[in-house]
């Protein structure tokens, strides 16, 4: 039976890795689509030099977007990894597993079931041998590998546009864009006449 709850420890050694990772995803994007979204709302401000109502509605869409986008991003995900919230289970963590180890695939999930049934009905010897038999063939292997943490680089870019855009109004000496279309959102409520 050490073998079998070694196993289901390497179960919950996975599915913190796989949050793990949905957290470095999300922070990546909600970096890249957040800074996104705020020169949107500078530049539409910047250039269209909305009256006080229509500032207020481009101020509190850009809190409500920047909210979801933390929740959606960064939130849910620690929320699962620390178990606040009900995240995958063990045959749905058994099914990314196969799919990433074939050879894994129907021998994990027959684990699962075996132990389920072991847990529920009166174990047998032969149960007992069954599932420790499983466990056995499954030790080895390291589910850990199934996530892979680099696959996270190709949303890189996305966090590295909008600091790039900042840097080039910033170098380029038109930064009055950024910080006057920051200045007439944050006061919204106040009346700017356009030049």
């Amino acid at each position: 039976m050490k073998t079998t709850s070694a196993i289901y420890l390497k179960l919950e050694a996975f599915i913190k890795k796989y949050y793990t990772n949905e957290l470095i995803k999300g922070m990546l994007l909600f970096t890249g689509l957040g800074l996104l979204y705020f020169l949107f709302t500078l530049f539409v401000e910047y250039f269209l030099w909305l009256k006080p109502a229509g500032r207020t509605l481009l101020f509190w869409m850009f809190i409500g977007v920047e909210v979801f986008l933390l929740f959606r991003f960064i939130m849910f995900p620690l929320f699962k990894l620390f178990k606040l919230q009900k995240g995958i289970d063990y045959n749905q963590a058994s099914a990314i597993i196969g799919n990433h180890f074939t050879e894994v695939s129907d021998k994990l999930t027959n684990f699962l079931q075996l132990s389920a049934a072991g847990n529920s009905t009166e174990n047998s010897e032969l149960m007992l041998a069954s599932i420790e038999q499983k466990a056995n063939s499954l030790q080895p292997i390291p589910f850990g590998n199934a996530i892979n943490f680099n696959s996270n680089r190709k949303y890189l870019p996305l966090a590295l546009i909008p600091i790039l855009l900042f840097a080039v109004f910033y170098i380029s000496g038109n930064s009055k864009i950024i910080s006057q279309g920051l200045n007439r959102v944050v006061h919204f409520n106040a009346t700017f006449l356009p030049p």
